[in-house]
């Protein structure tokens, strides 16, 4: 009965938002996900975990890298231990997966006002690995557009999972904590000048992984038809571990079509 009226109720808030559109030369503004689903975020990580062992075949069986340098970009409070398994992953396939070095991500306060920190530490792997494979979890990811933006020769590829970028900070249940962490506000004019800037088209290759069942953002502003999309069944909690998650970034710098596009 409660999966019944969770699944009613995701069905009518997707019939609520609007298919990919600029809404002028502004952002998407769907609503966020419903209440239900993001309380179901803690329950669906601990099914994910449970049942993780089905995937074993499809994650031995994802393509092999070839060595290139991929910096792992955290989500909003999180560090690089959150990314331990996904970095061991890379590096069980063949590539130099590396954490950023910066402690908790707590926005431009972690960054620099203009990721001048987080380009300095993507300059440094540069210059060991050559260009880098940004994989930025949620408000990681939109920090690897940022720098792909500014510095276009250091980056090889981005990929984002889970990345509110190309809408409104409001179209999330988590705004209110970005806000409290970062010390911006989603509605400054300046904040939403350089969120449009992101969300532009990146002149590098990107990939964003998301979901329509994510609990916290709205899964229509983490992607947008300049991207490749690619689709997965995961909320938000745990989504850098999720197997499928995992498989899709695989492909994602294998640039393999093992996951179909969507």
């Amino acid at each position: 009965m409660v999966l019944a009226r969770l699944q009613a109720g995701l069905a009518r808030w997707q019939d609520r938002t609007p298919p990919h559109a600029r809404i002028g030369t502004g952002f998407l503004a769907p609503p966020p996900p419903p209440k239900a689903l993001a309380a179901s975020e803690v329950p669906r990580v601990a099914w994910m975990l449970a049942t993780r062992w089905r995937h074993a075949a499809a994650l031995a069986a994802v393509p092999q890298g070839r060595g290139g340098a991929v910096m792992i970009l955290p989500g909003l409070f999180d560090a690089d231990g959150s990314s331990i398994v996904l970095r061991r992953f890379l590096t069980g396939i063949g590539y130099r997966a590396e954490g950023w070095g910066l402690g908790r991500n707590l926005g431009i306060k972690s960054v620099g006002i203009d990721a001048e920190r987080l380009i300095a530490r993507v300059e440094a792997l540069y210059a060991l690995a050559g260009p880098v494979t940004l994989v930025g979890v949620s408000l990681g990811g939109i920090m690897a557009r940022l720098v792909a933006h500014r510095r276009p020769e250091l980056v090889a590829r981005v990929v984002t999972v889970s990345s509110p970028y190309a809408g409104s900070g409001r179209a999330t249940n988590v705004w209110r904590a970005f806000e409290w962490a970062t010390g911006e506000r989603v509605d400054d004019p300046a904040v939403i000048a350089r969120s449009e800037a992101i969300a532009a088209p990146l002149p590098v290759p990107c990939t964003a992984i998301w979901s329509p069942r994510d609990g916290f953002v709205n899964g229509f502003i983490c992607h947008d038809p300049s991207a490749r999309a690619v689709e997965v069944n995961s909320g938000h909690l745990g989504v850098h571990i999720h197997p499928e998650v995992l498989i899709a970034v695989a492909a994602a710098l294998a640039d393999d079509a093992v996951v179909q596009d969507r």
